[in-house]
């Protein structure tokens, strides 16, 4: 394990200038693009958590804010219920993230959205806000978190799951731009937010990866509005010898968590998914489907498949027997066995026991290897298929490059919301929601949006 940052002679008021930009950012100094991507960011979050509510452990974390009682204030999205705020954050927040089918940043060093929309929804919901406050919030999260990550590095490396640790702090810009906190309020929810950052990696691959995400927002949630009650937290959170840099972190970069504030918005460069697995699998699934195009490809003579990805994905993703869904969701193996097969990784019917258990796919999942090659950098990947002929076919592939088309990129969106949204919702509700989303700026209330996300089969 890596060994803490040394703080000694780095010391700034990070945490104080990082409040200051979020509680003072506002819809006219967003960038267009920022506006554009952002909306992109919701419309996916919306898909993905319609269509995780409908998993196992958002029934259980429902059942139980039931029989605790819910409240009435926030949607509960797909499920036909509604909830607190808290229940809200904590439920869409969980069912997110169930489907590891959520966009990632590498700033973050995870998931950006999931921890900071399911709490500018709720809030927007109960306080009347528009479109514009709750547009404005999400990015103000985002680019905190995104900060926040540039200063500390990538401590997955450590263990720490990013999209909670860092997240909560998006959470928790998030609500103080809903609420209207001012700087020194701000700075006390990061202060009791920062000391509610948890989530280890040991959990990938079960509930609890998902349930982090929820935790999070649900904690930024409530330090924003602790905070506002006049609760109190440290005021250095981030740059204390014993704050989170130093416990959840590799560095302190304070130069790069502070460049470009008000002129980079690093919501910009989010990158989303289009196949329902975690995304250290992607370029790896790229590659396969690249393969499967080459004419002397058969899937029936493959004797060995060799995929070279960097040291963290197969700390990430690499199980190599899953035998359920969510673990096929971490393991370069048998999505190498989906993708050379032909089956839609894209499609959340894959991912489940049958499949784990099909013996053609286990065949060709325990003729795959994984090869540590740091050369292909975090996100990239390099296939090689070996055939009994004696043919060899390689490709190189790398995700993490953000689609420079946004009007390419709002296609696929739109694609994947309607497919994920429609059998939870209904084709009326999803089109209404596909509609309102994508011109945000002109929506006058969030209950206009979120009375169309409430019931499943509403439509």
């Amino acid at each position: 394990m890596s060994q803490a940052p040394n703080l000694s002679a780095t010391r700034t008021d990070v945490t104080r200038q990082l409040a200051t930009y979020a509680s003072d950012l506002s819809y006219a100094r967003l960038s267009d693009k920022a506006r554009t991507v952002g909306k992109h960011a919701l419309l996916d979050w919306l898909a993905v958590t319609l269509a995780g509510g409908q998993e196992p452990l958002v029934a259980i974390l429902r059942d139980e804010a039931a029989t605790e009682g819910l409240g009435s204030q926030a949607t509960l999205l797909g499920l036909g219920a509604r909830g607190s705020v808290g229940q809200a954050a904590l439920i869409n927040g969980a069912a997110g993230h169930a489907l590891d089918y959520d966009d990632v940043h590498p700033s973050v060093g995870g998931h950006p959205t999931v921890p900071v929309a399911p709490v500018a929804l709720a809030l927007s919901e109960r306080d009347s806000k528009s479109g514009t406050d709750l547009l404005t919030a999400l990015i103000a999260g985002i680019e905190t978190e995104a900060r926040v990550g540039c200063l500390i590095g990538d401590a997955r490396d450590n263990g720490w799951h990013q999209t909670s640790t860092v997240g909560v702090f998006g959470g928790a810009a998030a609500a103080a731009s809903l609420l209207g906190l001012d700087a020194e309020k701000t700075i006390q929810a990061f202060g009791i937010a920062g000391t509610q950052a948890a989530g280890v990696m040991a959990s990938f691959g079960t509930m609890c990866k998902p349930l982090h995400a929820g935790m999070a927002a649900e904690s930024g949630l409530r330090a924003a509005e602790w905070a506002a009650r006049g609760f109190t937290g440290a005021s250095d959170i981030l740059e204390h010898e014993r704050g989170f840099a130093a416990t959840h972190g590799l560095r302190f970069d304070a130069e790069a968590a502070l460049a470009g504030m008000g002129e980079t918005f690093f919501c910009e460069d989010i990158l989303f998914k289009h196949h329902a697995a975690c995304y250290g699998t992607h370029s790896a699934i790229e590659c396969a489907q690249l393969i499967r195009k080459n004419p002397a490809f058969d899937l029936d003579k493959i004797e060995k498949v060799e995929i070279r990805v960097h040291t963290r994905i197969t700390h990430m993703c690499d199980i190599p027997a899953p035998t359920d869904g969510l673990g096929i969701k971490f393991s370069l193996r048998m999505t190498m066995a989906l993708a050379l097969s032909g089956e839609p990784t894209s499609a959340l019917h894959v991912y489940s026991e049958e499949h784990a258990a099909r013996p053609d796919l286990v065949a060709i999942r325990d003729k795959v290897t994984s090869v540590v090659d740091d050369r292909y950098g975090y996100r990239g990947a390099g296939v090689t298929v070996h055939l009994s002929d004696g043919t060899a076919i390689h490709e190189d592939f790398d995700v993490a490059v953000p689609e420079s088309d946004l009007t390419v990129q709002e296609a696929k969106l739109t694609e994947k919301f309607l497919s994920l949204a429609e059998p939870v919702i209904g084709d009326h509700h999803a089109q209404e929601v596909l509609g309102i989303v994508l011109n945000l700026e002109t929506l006058a209330a969030t209950a206009d949006l979120t009375e169309h996300l409430s019931s499943a089969q509403a439509g």
